[in-house]
Formats: structure tokens, C-alpha cells, sequence
């Protein structure tokens, strides 16, 4: 097995059947000893759909680089194997409710009880407990459920659904960092976890929160304590337009970003007030604007468009189709593809995955062996060393990071280092402001800063200062990890590459992502959320098979920013923890590509349509059996969601409407099962199925789940305060829920340099003289609201 960030000393027992696969894959992906235990039989998602050339690609992308063994859970012996291979494991990973572990004559939780030392991962849709404990999720559920659904497609009629796979995705990167949080507190202090994980909680958390941190824009048009129950408002926030030979999509944030689309748009007057610097004043003039920026790139290609707008430092991505985004070069120059040959006449290409770990990607290496190819038995590892000891402080207590992190994927990064106890110091540049800072008009701090900064401490510094550029690599020196979303090579730009970081810190962590990777064509190239959207295919699958040609619908998500954080997060935490294991004096270098996460995401979507392009058949896709319908409710614009999976499905349907049998194709089916949901409440009609055996789910907006019972049993939120904002706040306060680690404190967000005199003189050590100086010359800067006495030594 190739080495990664874990290495084989971490011992991973994946006891799940399908919807846990992914999580064990990360680790796997990251070097960690996987071994994956299956019945007799096999796995039951072997069989999964859709299939290519007999090989289920669920399995397949779920269990690569993963050893695969076999007990009977009817042989005693057998069942005494499990329990030795588990008190050998560091992870078990279990999931359903009840989980697979039960068939061996335990459970999940029994486990976690008998060997103290193990973290062990309890998977399910919507938590062991609570009000909808039984019910059944899918992607199209967990949108509806987690307001996802409440925020995509037209502004008025039926909802579209985000591309099948992104939901499960982003709740197998939640799961991974709550299991590597508790293993990596294992190495402090010698005791186990039991996680018990919901995807459903996973994806409100995670996807894109409804409580969480905002993409630029966002902030600048959303007051604090607003909660929007309409549908979404300002699907040409970030515009897409038709050209010659398809359609590019443009990005304006910045007053230079503007700037110099005017200047490309001829310095038209109606456009030159000094106001349109603003999003807001833009936003307001959008269908003036949008049309004169459609006049100018009709006759224009997309290849054209794109190059032109690098030029002039407009945001321009061209909308591609997944086929299209991965034959363009860029994937394959890089590395983040794999050919993976399924027999003698198919083959596929497959996303390797976003994870860059010593310049090397650390990602899909080999297909699952078939069930049984392994030996039910662990790999010698060398020793990890004994835990240090440490019981009475959070998982990170002890580490200091710097965090150059700026909007979303960065800011989401040194959160969820400082929730769980690290010293998280922001750096804030006086010239450049996070734009997470950018307030609402008449408020002074935004809401988004609260929820991403909270439990951090601001140093104000400038890097291009030289002085100021010293005290940063004074802290370098004695820090564990520096966190960074630049463009790509703009930390070497200023004296910082990871070269000159290794030498002040051969121990330290760079984390770094940025959207298209820090190499090969598309590196150079500005990117943001919806361009990565645009020009890696995802765009092209956030549809509807009943929309329009041409609409699109994913302008105001905030995908793929929140998952970037948390793998990005993940990544660094598996280079932390073989530093533990190495005995601290190796550090590393990880990046994370918004792109390649993005793909990864869909890797399913991806590898249909390289068959598809390669003339290969693909069967199980395009079945009129699999339906996720988004059908209407009573009341006003109110929806729900009903997935029919497997005939039982229709039987129970066609039971609950009263029909002999449900029609055979998909508009037949879903007008069928429209006329009646239509009469009635879309949490009845949920809970009428849902206790039939169908997955279905209300479509709830944001301000619907801060009252849903599963979500208040679970105590997912707690209301997190600001002395500059009027009301509380909802605040998710762990990435899961778990039985020993505390949830994270709630110390406000700072100010800007709020705490520049108290980290100058308690990290390094200088008088309060010295830390005025470096601020009269400008190397550092101190918020207004302090001053040197009130950090007097």
C-alpha cells in the first residue's frame, strides 16, 4: 500500500454496507490500513447501480484502496474474529440503525464500551435516536430536509434538485473529520470515542448551512437576523450568459474585478457612478447591466471570453459539460484522473480525489478486491507511540495555527481548528480585508464573520511590510500549522513558499486550497465557488430533466466552499497525526483543489458520463424505476420529496393513493403521485410514507428547521451571541455528536487586531515600546478599540 498522510499505522475495521463506504474511503485515501469485513455473500452493494461492464460504480468509487475480507456472522468463530480484529482496530466503522455489527451478536456502541481505546463511528440517516430515528433518507431527501432544496431552482414553481451524490458526499467528509477529530484525541489522551453520526445533521452542517458562513456577496446583501421563506432571489447574482459556441458564467466581486468590466464594457456612463463598486448597487442594476454584458459576448467564444477576462482580472469561467470538464486538459495534467479498466474492453475514468499531500495526489490508487481477497487480519505496524496524557482539554488544545484563510473554504478551515481547542491566531492585512468582513449597510459586523472567526484571535499584520513580514516568521517558528486559500503563488510571492516555511519550521503544516489547484493550466486562472461550478461540469448537472434547455440552477448555493473547509481540514489533521506518529519532527504540505473536491463530490455523475463519451453502456441509469419526484403540497409554494427506489416502493404507493398499480413511466408516475400530495400537508404526507417503508421528506426552509424535531432532539444548534450584533445567533457547535468531547466554546469573533498587543507580547515576547513602533511603521496594526494599557505585562 502507497504511504499517505497516515500511513498504515492507523487501522481502520469498516464494518458498513453502503452508505458509510465513502467515509472509510477518505481514510483509506489518505494511507490509513482499511479493512473492509463482508458477509459470505458479499457486500449488498456490490450490486448497486448503476453498473458498468457488471461493476457497480458505487462500490467501486466507495471502497477503493480498501482490503476486503469476509466472516460469517452465523460462525462462532467467526464472530470471535470480529471482536479480536476490533480490539486491534484504532476506528470501527459501523452503519444502518441497527448497524452491521449486529448481525455478530453486538453493536456498535457494545463495542466502543468493551475496548476503551477505540473510536467508533456509528453511521446513520438521521441518528440513533429521536423523533425520526426510523425514517429513511436519500440525496433528494437530505435536500429537501436540510433547506438545500428550499434554495435552488426558479424563482417560482417546482424546486430543482442538486446532482444526486453531493449530499452523501458532504456527510462522508463530516463523518471522516469527526472521526479523525476523536482518534487525534486518542493520541492526547489514551481514550476512544462513540460517534453516533447523522447524515442528515451532516449535510445541514456542511452542504451549504442555512446557519453557517456566506460567500461574499451574500454578506453584502443580507442583513443578520434575516430569514427568507421565499424562493431564491437573485439567481443572476452570478450570471451566465450565451455565447458563440456555449455559455460562460461571470463573477464580479471586487471594485477592480468591476472595474475592469467596465472598462471592457467601453466605460458605458450609465455604469460609472462610483456606487457600482458596491455589489449592492450592482445587484440593483442587474438587468441593465446583464444585458450589456450578454451584447458583448454573443458573438465571442467561450475560449475567447475566458482568456480575455484573465486579462483584463474579470472572473470568467466557461460552462462545460462533465464529459467536456474532464477531457479539457487540466484534470489529467494534474494527476486527478484515473483510468480504471473494469475488463478487457471498458474502461473509465474516475476523479482520483482533492487530496494533494506532499505534491503528491493521495487518492483513488486501486479498484475494491472482489469479497474474500483478504485475509480477515492485520498488517505489523511500527509503534504510535503512548498518549500523552492529557485529559481536561479540548482534542487541539496546544496547537497554534496562523490563519490566512480568507471567505468561505478558508474561514470554514480555522473554525473548526479553533472550535475544538486550538489557538487559531487571523492574520488581518490592513490593505486586503477577509470579505467575510464586509457588513450589511448601518450593521458592523457581519453575521458570517461571527459564525467563521468566533474562538479566534486577530493579529493585525502586513506581509508586505518588512517588519511585518519578520513577526510572521517569528510565529512560523513556533507554530504547528499556517492555513491559506490564496491564488497560487501568492504566499512564495510574499517570502512565504512552503520551502522557506520548512526552514523556519521543519515540523510545520501549510494547508492551503484554492479553486482550480496550485498546478497545471487552469492554476493562474481567478476562481470562486460558481466558476468552479461552471467550468468542472457541475453547472451542467444542478437541472432538472424538466427544465428548460439551457436554464441553470446553482447560482446561489455555496458549494463547493463548506466541503473544501472540512477536507482541506481533514487532510492537515492526517498530516498532524503522522506527525504524532513519527514522533513530531515531520511536518507537510497539503492542497485542496475546489475543482477536484468538486468532482469528487460527483465522482458517480463523472465516471456514467466517461462511459457515456466512450460508447460504453451504462446500465441501471436511466431506469424509470429510480424516481426522485419534488411534488406540491397545500399551501403556498410548499413542497416535498418522495424517492421510489425498489418495487416495494411503488406497491406501498400505490396502496396509500388507492390505485391497483402506479403508471410505468416517470411523467405518469409523478403527475400520479402529484394529484394527491397536492391536496395534502408535506409533513403528513412525509410521515404517511416514511412509516411505509418510502423515503419522503417536507421541503423546509431555513427558518423550518430551527423548529424540526429531529434537529431540536439532537440539539444540532446553540444560540451563539455577539456584543456588535442585535440578536443571537443559531451556531453549530460540533461536527457530530459525540459521547466524551465537549462542544466548542463560544467566544466572540474578533474585532480587527483585536488582539495584536496580547499575542506580540505573550507569544514573542515584546514590550508594549516595541509592539508601538511596529505599528506606527505600519508593520502591524491594533483594532481601535484597544489600546497598549489594556495590555500592559
Amino acid at each position: 500500500m502507497a504511504e499517505g498522510a497516515l500511513s498504515t499505522s492507523l487501522r481502520v475495521l469498516d464494518l458498513s454496507l453502503g452508505d458509510a463506504d465513502a467515509v472509510g474511503r477518505i481514510l483509506a485515501d489518505l494511507g490509513a490500513d482499511v479493512l473492509k469485513i463482508e458477509p459470505p455473500a458479499g457486500s449488498p452493494s456490490r450490486g448497486a447501480t448503476p453498473s458498468v461492464a457488471g461493476v457497480g460504480i458505487p462500490f467501486l468509487l466507495g471502497n477503493a484502496n480498501k482490503r476486503c475480507a469476509q466472516l460469517d456472522p452465523g460462525e462462532p468463530r467467526d464472530r470471535d474474529r470480529l471482536l479480536e480484529l476490533a480490539s486491534d482496530a484504532d476506528i470501527v466503522i459501523d452503519c444502518g440503525n441497527p448497524g452491521g455489527a449486529t448481525a455478530f451478536g453486538t453493536s456498535a456502541r457494545e463495542l466502543a464500551a468493551r475496548f476503551a481505546h477505540l473510536v467508533v463511528l456509528s453511521v446513520s440517516d438521521f441518528g440513533a435516536t429521536g423523533p425520526r430515528a426510523s425514517w429513511q433518507a436519500t440525496d433528494a431527501v437530505l435536500y429537501a430536509m436540510s433547506s438545500a432544496l428550499s434554495r435552488t431552482g426558479p424563482t417560482s414553481g417546482t424546486p430543482v434538485l442538486p446532482p444526486d451524490g453531493v449530499a452523501s458526499g458532504t456527510a462522508a467528509a463530516q463523518a471522516a473529520w469527526a472521526t479523525m477529530v476523536a482518534y487525534y484525541d486518542r493520541l492526547r489522551c489514551g481514550i476512544g470515542e462513540f460517534i453516533d453520526f447523522s447524515r442528515f445533521d451532516g449535510v445541514v452542517q456542511a452542504l451549504d448551512p442555512p446557519f453557517g458562513t456566506e460567500g461574499q456577496a451574500a454578506v453584502g446583501l443580507k442583513s443578520p437576523g434575516q430569514l427568507w421563506r421565499g424562493r431564491p432571489r437573485n439567481q443572476q447574482i452570478y450570471p451566465i450568459f450565451e455565447c458563440r459556441d456555449g455559455h460562460v458564467r461571470i463573477c464580479l466581486l471586487s471594485p477592480k474585478q468591476w472595474r475592469g468590466m467596465r472598462a471592457w464594457l467601453g466605460e458605458p456612463a450609465e455604469f460609472a457612478g462610483p456606487e457600482f463598486d458596491t455589489i449592492a448597487a450592482r445587484y440593483a442594476a442587474s438587468q441593465a447591466l446583464n444585458t450589456a454584458m450578454a451584447a458583448l459576448f454573443a458573438a465571442q467564444t467561450m475560449a475567447d471570453l475566458v482568456a480575455e477576462g484573465q486579462a483584463r482580472g474579470v472572473p470568467v469561467a466557461a460552462v462545460l459539460t462533465p464529459s467536456e470538464a474532464l477531457s479539457a486538459g487540466h484534470f489529467e495534467q494534474v494527476g486527478a484522473l484515473h483510468e480504471e479498466r473494469l475488463s478487457p474492453a471498458a474502461s473509465i475514468t474516475v476523479p482520483v480525489g482533492p487530496f494533494v499531500v506532499d505534491g503528491l495526489h493521495r487518492g483513488y490508487r486501486a479498484a475494491p478486491p472482489p469479497a474474500g481477497a483478504d485475509l480477515a487480519e492485520w498488517a505489523p505496524r511500527p509503534s504510535t507511540g503512548a498518549p500523552r496524557g492529557e485529559q481536561d482539554s479540548r482534542p487541539f488544545a496546544g496547537l497554534r495555527i496562523l490563519d490566512l484563510g480568507v471567505i468561505v473554504a478558508g474561514g470554514e478551515l480555522g473554525r473548526l481548528f479553533a472550535d475544538l481547542g486550538a489557538e487559531v491566531i487571523k492574520i488581518e492585512s490592513p490593505s486586503y480585508p477577509d470579505g467575510l468582513r464586509q457588513a450589511p449597510p448601518g450593521a458592523q459586523l457581519s453575521r458570517s464573520w461571527a459564525l467563521a472567526h468566533r474562538n479566534e484571535y486577530s493579529l493585525g499584520l502586513d506581509l508586505r511590510n518588512a517588519a511585518g513580514a519578520e513577526v510572521f516568521a517569528d510565529l512560523v517558528a513556533g507554530a504547528d500549522a499556517v492555513f491559506a486559500n490564496f491564488k497560487p503563488g501568492t504566499l512564495a510571492a510574499l517570502g512565504f513558499s512552503y520551502d522557506r516555511l520548512r526552514e523556519l519550521n521543519p515540523a510545520l503544516v501549510l494547508a492551503e486550497s484554492s479553486a482550480f489547484g496550485d498546478r497545471g493550466p487552469w492554476s493562474a486562472r481567478m476562481g470562486y465557488g460558481p466558476l468552479v461550478r461552471a467550468a468542472s461540469g457541475v453547472a451542467r448537472l444542478w437541472t432538472s430533466p424538466d427544465a428548460e434547455p439551457g436554464a441553470f440552477f446553482d447560482a446561489t448555493t455555496v458549494f463547493p466552499d463548506h466541503i473544501v473547509g472540512r477536507l482541506t481540514a481533514i487532510a492537515a489533521l492526517a498530516v498532524l497525526i503522522r506527525r504524532v506518529h513519527e514522533g513530531g519532527a515531520r511536518g507537510g504540505h497539503v492542497h485542496v483543489s475546489q475543482a477536484e473536491a468538486a468532482i469528487g463530490q460527483l465522482a458517480g455523475a463523472y465516471a456514467v458520463e466517461s462511459a457515456r463519451a466512450a460508447g460504453i453502456p451504462v446500465h441501471g441509469i436511466d431506469s424509470d424505476h429510480a424516481v426522485d419526484a419534488v411534488l406540491p403540497c397545500a399551501g403556498d409554494d410548499e413542497w416535498c420529496v418522495v424517492s421510489i427506489r425498489i418495487p416495494s416502493h411503488r406497491v406501498a404507493l400505490a396502496g396509500l393513493l388507492g390505485r391497483a398499480e402506479l403508471p410505468v413511466d416517470r411523467a405518469g408516475l409523478i403527475s400520479a403521485i402529484a394529484e394527491w400530495t397536492a391536496a395534502q400537508d408535506k409533513s403528513a404526507v412525509a410521515e404517511s410514507l416514511q412509516r411505509r417503508g418510502v423515503p419522503a421528506a417536507p421541503m423546509l426552509r431555513a427558518v423550518d428547521l430551527l423548529t424540526d424535531p429531529q434537529v431540536l432532539h439532537r440539539d444540532l444548534f446553540s444560540e451563539m451571541t455577539h456584543p456588535l450584533l442585535t440578536d443571537a445567533i443559531p451556531a453549530e457547535t460540533a461536527p457530530a455528536r459525540f459521547d466524551r468531547i465537549a462542544r466548542a466554546e463560544m467566544r466572540p469573533a474578533p474585532m480587527p487586531g483585536e488582539h495584536t498587543y496580547e499575542i506580540c507580547q505573550k507569544v514573542l515576547g515584546m514590550s508594549t515600546a516595541h509592539v508601538d513602533g511596529l505599528i506606527r511603521d505600519g508593520a502591524l496594526f491594533a483594532s481601535h478599540t484597544t489600546t497598549a494599557h489594556q495590555h500592559e505585562k
